[in-house]
């Protein structure tokens, strides 16, 4: 296991599911309220902070698992697990080794990961996640006071090599003031690479606020080769009215393209007895095709369902 510094930047996004607009029509203040508290124009510059080496982790397990070194296709899985740990942490590793969704991915993008919280018994739970043989980056973001626990954190795990990680501090705290972050690697397949992000936007600031965390995610790739094929996979927490149209113009304008229609809910709960169903969870593909994808509804450990995409890995287009 080695901790390596990184450089940091900023994300944000937006969302208009149509059930959420017709419950906000029902009753607008209560649900609102009930959300966030339950829940709680050019790219900013990439900036670097004092704390991020001992925010971000990086390691491979004792034995990694057989990975094709030229596979046809490559699996993409994104969730926010909501920092589940002990017998659901075990699940969610036996459903990654057996479920006919999700299970089979060679790339595991995950939000809402401890790693030293007294919740999830102060186990590092990537590192746990790590039994499936898989390579793994945890980055987390600082927190706003040095008494309190660790932040949870975002983390990419994968079959192959991850190179050239960045921890991203995404800018515009949210309340605390807390921080959020989006981690970034480089995957490399049978010798072709692949940059990879996972992403965990602030849920309680506004909307334009949110698009620009988004767009320092965007900034991190803008060092790399156009031509270099690119995923962005995450919780984005586009509830708003119109966040999800905006967050898709946005990834649209920079040549990425998700097999995930807008209308398509990946968040569900249950507020004084009104079900909500909300657009939060995307994965967002560049130079690469989606031969199949879904949303894996019956994994339960959650309130957002985990989203996997299969992508045509042997692939002669370039990005353009």
């Amino acid at each position: 296991m080695q901790q390596n510094p990184v450089g940091l930047a900023d994300t944000t996004a937006e969302i208009g599911h149509p059930q959420l607009r017709v419950s906000l029509r029902f009753s607008p203040l209560a649900i609102l309220c009930a959300f966030l508290f339950s829940a709680t124009t050019g790219f900013p510059q990439v900036s670097r902070t004092a704390d991020s080496a001992e925010l971000l982790e990086t390691g491979r397990p004792p034995t990694l698992a057989d990975a094709p070194k030229a596979p046809a296709d490559v699996k993409v899985v994104s969730y926010n697990i909501r920092w589940r740990g002990g017998a659901e942490l075990n699940e969610l590793i036996r459903l990654l080794k057996d479920d006919s969704e999700i299970a089979g991915a060679s790339i595991i993008g995950l939000q809402e990961v401890d790693r030293n919280k007294q919740r999830t018994g102060n186990l590092n739970t990537v590192k746990s996640i790590e039994k499936l043989g898989h390579y793994y980056a945890w980055a987390a973001p600082p927190t706003p006071k040095a008494e309190m626990e660790e932040e949870t954190g975002v983390a990419i795990l994968s079959s192959y090599p991850l190179t050239d990680v960045h921890r991203i501090l995404l800018p515009h705290p949210g309340p605390g003031p807390r921080r959020r972050v989006a981690i970034g690697a480089t995957v490399d397949i049978g010798g072709t690479p692949l940059r990879v992000y996972s992403v965990h936007s602030e849920n309680r600031i506004p909307v334009d606020e949110k698009i620009e965390q988004t767009k320092a995610v965007l900034e991190d790739l803008v060092r790399y080769p156009k031509h270099m094929r690119a995923i962005i996979l995450g919780d984005l927490n586009t509830w708003e009215p119109n966040s999800v149209k905006k967050t898709s113009e946005l990834f649209v304008r920079e040549n990425f393209t998700t097999p995930f229609a807008n209308g398509k809910s990946t968040f569900r709960r249950t507020v004084l007895v009104i079900p909500i169903r909300l657009k939060l969870d995307w994965i967002w593909l560049r130079g690469l095709e989606a031969t199949s994808h879904g949303i894996d509804k019956k994994v339960g450990l959650s309130d957002h369902w985990p989203l996997w995409v299969v992508v045509r890995w042997k692939f002669s287009g370039t990005v353009k």
